[in-house]
């Protein structure tokens, strides 16, 4: 096995859990919160951030890869493969 050493990068603006809890969880998707999202991720590639991993189920309804510039982990697709690997398996 391979090892790697990571750096992580973290958000700590406010508006990433006003988003999900305020309008996400409740089924609201908006053009501006699409928007924000983007903007804090250019923000986060800025600083040296070679990848994205989406932490909230709700998220991915925000931001998809081919929207962006660097790839995108999706916890909730990642999660969902797994189960099945493990169920096919």
């Amino acid at each position: 096995m391979k090892k790697i050493t990571l750096e992580i990068i973290t958000s700590q603006t406010p508006l990433v859990h006003e988003i999900i809890y305020h309008e996400l969880c409740r089924g609201e998707i908006r053009e501006s919160s699409r928007e924000t999202y983007h903007r804090i991720i250019g923000n986060l590639v800025s600083h040296g951030a070679e990848g994205i991993l989406l932490g909230c189920t709700e998220i991915g309804l925000l931001v998809k890869p081919e929207n962006s510039n660097v790839p995108l982990f999706d916890t909730t697709a990642i999660h969902a493969r797994s189960a099945v690997e493990y169920a096919l398996s």
